[in-house]
């Protein structure tokens, strides 16, 4: 067993022995959903004051409204009564730092980890990749708040998405904890 699975299956035994939250309902109490980024310096939790049962998190690489988040946004909405939604980007974000040809040619090369120096990205061994990466829309981030308003907009304007769900726009400041609304972005979320 790995060392990591170890300290998770510990920590669940730990959260197991106080759980008090098993009559939570399950749509959420507070009626909003957020889209963000996967990133590990983003906890939603705490910069939005969220508990348990409070609100839908989704969650995925630059939090990007991609068919999947969006999917999960219906159902959210639909079947769990979510009244309002948040896209929430980040500063310092991995997904700005690469570009669909980029990845595609990582991933072409070989399947293995890559790194990155002053220089770009660059692959540790050649062989064993999958040129199946072109098939792929990355959603990459050449212009942070231009990401969060093309997201905003993809939203607003999908045909399942009803017309008076408020989406705002911000970014997250993962220097400071801020979260800086995105003007352009939460007007055409209205």
């Amino acid at each position: 067993m790995s060392k990591v699975l170890n300290e998770v299956l510990l920590a669940n035994r730990n959260y197991v022995s106080g759980f008090e939250k098993g009559d939570l309902a399950m749509p959420p109490a507070r009626h909003f959903a957020i889209l963000t980024c996967m990133d590990a310096r983003l906890d939603p939790a705490k910069y939005a004051g969220l508990s348990e049962g409070d609100a839908h998190v989704l969650r995925n690489a630059g939090g990007r409204a991609s068919d999947d988040a969006i999917r999960s946004l219906v159902i959210s909405y639909k079947l769990l009564g979510t009244k309002e939604w948040f896209v929430i980007h980040h500063t310092n974000c991995g997904m700005e730092t690469f570009t669909d040809d980029i990845m595609r040619g990582l991933l072409a090369s070989s399947l293995k980890t890559a790194t990155v120096d002053e220089h770009g990205w660059h692959d540790c061994c050649e062989g064993g990749g999958s040129h199946e990466a072109k098939h792929i829309s990355w959603l990459t981030i050449s212009d942070l708040a231009q990401s969060v308003v093309e997201d905003v907009v993809r939203i607003k304007n999908h045909p399942l998405v009803p017309s008076d769900i408020p989406v705002y726009g911000y970014i997250y400041d993962v220097k400071t904890g801020a979260l800086i609304e995105v003007p352009e972005a939460t007007a055409a979320g209205k």
